[in-house]
């Protein structure tokens, strides 16, 4: 099959550094279900280059990486790029996923209310842990893995053909592993001192829109 992915991926302090090392391991699957990334990337995470691709290219699936609030997504240097009761509209069709703070409050519920969309996003902050020491090297940083495991596994579900309320499903029943993982092993503390905010980002992982729009 063919289709296309365009993600959002700024790297203006360590928070977007880490969310943009991560979403780069979905990438392999994404080649492999046949997609064309659209990897906007540092600077390119603009609202102009945004707005641009959605408007010429259409892809239909949509990955925001970036700070967030109630009513919209940010790219570099925290420009907003979506926004509600702006240009929300060009999302409709679409399977949208945010990792970022609280965008489903507003903006999602509004992208959610179009005919044949969803919007994936966090009600609340979605809470980021990771360790000083791996600010550099984010990929080796374990800790943060318990946070973006669960969070890629939206993405990969999504490009493997998995409708949008089984990849929600399968996002939240990794985090309970992880939860569960660290309530019945032998843990370091700063592993053991993530289980609230595990939980945290697994209770406010939600849908807005169509529960079972897939890709293919």
């Amino acid at each position: 099959m063919t289709g296309q992915l365009l993600i959002t991926r700024p790297e203006h302090d360590y928070a977007t550094r880490y969310l943009s090392a991560w979403a780069g391991k979905t990438f392999e699957i994404a080649k492999a279900k046949g997609y064309s990334i659209i990897d906007l990337r540092c600077e390119r995470a603009s609202r102009k280059e945004v707005e641009s691709i959605l408007n010429k290219r259409k892809p239909g699936f949509v990955v925001i990486n970036g700070h967030g609030s109630d009513d919209s997504v940010a790219g570099q240097e925290d420009e907003p790029l979506l926004i509600a009761g702006d240009n929300s509209s060009l999302l409709e069709g679409k399977i949208t996923y945010a990792i970022s703070c609280r965008s489903a409050r507003g903006l999602g519920k509004e992208v959610g209310q179009y005919t044949n969309t969803t919007y994936i996003g966090y009600k609340e902050d979605f809470i980021l842990v990771y360790l000083e020491k791996y600010r550099i090297r984010p990929l080796e940083d374990k800790l943060a893995g318990f946070f973006l495991e669960p969070s890629n596994l939206v993405i990969t579900t999504l490009l493997k053909g998995h409708p949008t309320e089984e990849a929600v499903s399968r996002a939240k029943r990794e985090f309970l592993r992880k939860i569960q993982g660290l309530l019945t092993s032998e843990t370091s503390v700063d592993a053991y001192s993530t289980l609230r905010y595990l939980v945290w980002d697994m209770r406010n992982l939600v849908l807005c829109g169509q529960e079972n729009k897939k890709l293919f």
